[in-house]
């Protein structure tokens, strides 16, 4: 395992600011070159970046390093990214950015189902990573300061097939019938964005700014991949396709707010 650990001055986006100091972030990649280049555009965001070359390693640096973010690949050696974003979820809830070489959405679908909040096809450009990595940071901080805030908005409940939809937005949680079910952060951003505004279709441009922060149409398919995984986790019922268009959330009966 390689790794290695640098800090830079903040003159990068605001997200790679924590509240004690630059964010961390960790970066799971066997390609030197691309490792050194995805590393060399956090550090100039103003993250302290750290680098593993391989699936034991990522794991071991995500445990020692506890980082804010994680930049992981899907082919590793020793055991793959599906394996290290699963260990690493287990351990502690952090965003994580797959990168895969595949444009296959079985892969992606994966992903996403053991913990992943985003991904991403290479080649790629550098600064979509950036922004998908700020947006990631961001999102997660909102998430803390709603959690426990005497101003949290409450929860969203759905008449639907075998019970009750009950969305808890300041804790984060979702029940179906009574049943919990586990959300990445990222799905869990897209449904709420989806069920405030019940049987209106959103465009997957609005879905891609309101809950990725990043208004570049090129990001569309990150959208109907977490659609998927949401329709796999709750039902294909809750949200329709619009061709050509974007996604609507359909409840089965009437929504209140708690």
């Amino acid at each position: 395992m390689s790794t290695g650990s640098h800090s830079s001055a903040p003159s990068g986006a605001a997200a790679a600011q924590g509240p004690s100091g630059p964010r961390t972030a960790v970066v799971v990649e066997d390609e030197p070159t691309i490792a050194d280049a995805v590393a060399r555009r956090l550090r100039a965001e103003g993250y302290t970046v750290h680098i593993a070359s391989d699936g034991p390693g990522g794991v071991a640096l995500c445990e020692e390093r506890d980082p804010d973010v994680v930049v992981l690949d899907v082919m590793l050696p020793g055991f793959d990214g599906l394996e290290v974003c699963r260990r690493v979820q287990a351990n502690r809830p952090v965003p994580v950015l797959m990168l895969t070489a595949r444009d296959d959405e079985t892969d992606k679908l994966v992903g996403l189902g053991v913990g992943a909040d985003d991904y991403m096809t290479k080649p790629f450009s550098l600064r979509e990573l950036v922004a998908r990595v700020n947006g990631l940071v961001r999102r997660v901080e909102r998430a803390r300061q709603l959690v426990g805030s005497p101003t949290a908005i409450g929860s969203l409940r759905f008449s639907v097939a075998g019970g009750e939809l009950e969305v808890d937005r300041a804790q984060r949680r979702v029940r179906r019938a009574g049943a919990e079910v586990h959300l990445t952060p990222t799905e869990f951003d897209l449904l709420v964005c989806l069920a405030t505004s019940p049987r209106t279709v959103l465009t997957r441009e609005k879905l891609l700014e309101d809950v990725w922060d990043w208004a570049d149409a090129s990001g569309t398919r990150t959208v109907d991949s977490h659609v998927k995984a949401l329709r796999r986790k709750l039902g294909a019922d809750l949200v329709r396709t619009v061709h050509g268009v974007g996604y609507a959330f359909e409840p089965g009966g009437d929504e209140a707010a708690g």
